[in-house]
């Protein structure tokens, strides 16, 4: 398979959870899973993991948890992950066969 159908295929499944493995060693070697937000012919660009919501949405006296004495600052403080592979490091990726 060229880049060129490698990228078309990846294209189909924008919004999918995919796992893409890389040509790399070490724990990225185990392949890299998430929703895929972007392709183009440079990079893919993967969500692995969503932020948090939103603990006070109108900004307004809004009535922290405190855990043990520890203030949480009205946050879950989970930022989200993106990771993004370059196209030429892909070896293989999977995705649901529905």
């Amino acid at each position: 398979m060229n880049e060129e159908s490698l990228v078309n295929s990846l294209c189909r499944h924008i919004g999918e959870t995919v796992t893409i493995f890389t040509a790399s060693g070490g724990l990225s070697g185990n392949g890299f899973t998430g929703v895929l937000a972007s392709v183009n012919c440079e990079a893919v660009r993967l969500i692995g993991e969503f932020g948090g919501r939103p603990s006070c949405p109108l900004g307004s006296s809004c009535s922290c948890n405190n855990f043990g004495g520890y203030n949480r600052n009205c946050r879950d403080n989970i930022l989200g992950s993106v990771t993004i592979i370059p196209i030429d490091k892909i070896v293989s990726f999977t995705h649901n066969a529905v």
